[in-house]
């Protein structure tokens, strides 16, 4: 059963040629129900885990771990008495993954397989694939084998990548699931809808599914279009809720990188693989995960009307928690390929973080318990930039813009000396990541600064004063 603090998020997954350097990309935003819902970064040992029986403590989910585990950096919940929601890391070979974007499935396909109360959920799936698997197509399959053996307890999508495949996942029932990958010069937006469309079970080297699906639909006739086997017609929701709440981010997704496509944001059959007209970077990445439909009249943020400016869900909001991109190079060394890009907060506002992900750790204040407030935390000074920053926004946008850049600039150019580093090891790699994370956290100090002088000034409770009182 979802917790209500984990179902809305927006995902985005790029193939190694359609990224300007040839990385395979997946991000997503973990956004919460409520606003404060304190994460940590922590990095695992290789075989860190001790005990192989392992029990969910959100559901009962139960199965039995490997001997084996891989080192692998991950973002729990700061409070793991519900569940650690590990939610997104790149383990030691070099395999990302992100779970999970919560979707939703149709009753008629629920009232035949139901999801499974004590079944995997969100909580676990990190926890329980990520250290284990070489690829990502091993990681579809230790999911996949886990859901059909198990059961599912929610409908989710899980994005999986290494360093030359990216691949969707869409558990769509109590037992059912679907996978594909995503061509090598193409993207995907997902946001909390099953995405996936045709199917085609000729074609293994690009989709995957659980083993009898077919059988399954056939049996129970559930394909609404006959011999054409659209996985999102078949599971997926089509509903007011999806034109309202979900489409619309794809929508701004592909209007970002294809403007020529001339879609409608609240379309049902918005494609699922979608190409750019140039090669995607992490600058832009960064900038969709941190959207609001700028330039549009649905920004709540911008000049439309009331309705307008409240018609949409918007990609960045207050109660992200967690918003990452998790890059994987083609052209560097095994231990300076996987790039964990960690944003705490709305990324609207937030500066992305880059952390090397075979350091031994990603910095000390970033895994330091962070329950209560504190100025000096990286997710608090986070969320407390993101209220000053969306305080008085349009008189503050030229601030806002610099930082913004500012905080790219000074990202990339670490990932520059990290990269020209001789002999890096995981002690070393760690070293780094920690210098990194105290001279973001310093610019962030400085724009909090900037930002409480700036805010100051715009106060209602002001007047011109005479300089003789």
């Amino acid at each position: 059963m979802n917790r209500h603090t984990h179902q809305a998020c927006t995902s985005f997954l790029a193939g190694k040629l359609a990224t300007i350097d040839g990385s395979t990309l997946i991000a997503r935003n973990e956004d919460n129900f409520v606003a404060i819902w304190p994460k940590r970064a922590l990095k695992h040992a290789t075989d860190a885990v001790n005990d192989s029986d392992f029990i969910s403590k959100n559901n009962g989910f139960h199965t039995q771990l490997p001997t084996h585990s891989f080192a692998y950096t991950a973002m729990p919940d700061t409070d793991p008495s519900e569940g650690y929601y590990e939610e997104s890391g790149i383990n030691d070979q070099n395999v990302a993954m992100s779970a999970t974007e919560s979707a939703y499935t149709n009753s008629h396909v629920l009232g035949i397989d139901p999801l499974v109360t004590d079944g995997i959920a969100e909580d676990a799936m990190l926890t329980v694939v990520l250290p284990y698997v070489d690829s990502a197509r091993t990681g579809i399959q230790r999911l996949g084998d886990l859901v059909t053996t198990n059961g599912a307890a929610e409908t989710n999508g899980v994005l999986f990548s290494d360093t030359e495949e990216v691949w969707y996942m869409e558990i769509v029932s109590g037992h059912h699931w679907v996978a594909q990958r995503i061509p090598d010069d193409a993207y995907a937006v997902v946001a909390n809808q099953l995405a996936i469309e045709d199917i085609d079970f000729t074609n293994a080297q690009n989709f995957m599914t659980s083993p009898d699906i077919r059988h399954f639909v056939q049996a129970n006739r559930l394909n609404p279009d006959g011999n054409r086997f659209n996985s999102r017609h078949i599971f997926g929701t089509h509903n007011a809720d999806d034109a309202h709440y979900n489409t619309p981010r794809v929508w701004y997704g592909h209007k970002l990188f294809t403007p020529s496509a001339f879609e409608e944001p609240i379309s049902m059959e918005l494609p699922f693989i979608q190409h750019a007209e140039h090669k995607i970077s992490i600058e832009e990445v960064e900038a969709f995960l941190g959207s609001h439909y700028q330039e549009t009249p649905f920004d709540p943020l911008g000049h439309g009307t009331d309705e307008e400016r409240h018609r949409f869900r918007a990609v960045g909001l207050a109660r992200t928690q967690n918003s990452h991109i998790l890059q994987l190079r083609r052209h560097v060394s095994p231990l300076l390929t996987g790039v964990i890009w960690q944003c705490l907060g709305n990324p609207a506002f937030s500066p992305y973080v880059p952390f090397y992900a075979a350091g031994d750790q990603l910095g000390s204040a970033w895994s330091a318990n962070n329950a209560d407030y504190s100025p000096t935390n990286p997710y608090w000074a986070a969320k407390l930039l993101d209220v000053l920053s969306e305080d008085h926004y349009h008189q503050n946008r030229k601030l806002l813009a610099d930082f913004q850049k500012q905080a790219q600039i000074a990202g990339l150019h670490r990932l520059t000396i990290g990269d020209a580093t001789g002999q890096p090891t995981s002690a070393t790699l760690g070293s780094f990541n920690a210098a990194t994370a105290d001279e973001l956290a310093q610019a962030i100090h400085q724009q909090t600064a900037k930002l409480v002088q700036a805010n100051a000034e715009l106060s209602q409770l002001t007047f011109t004063m005479d300089q003789n009182l």
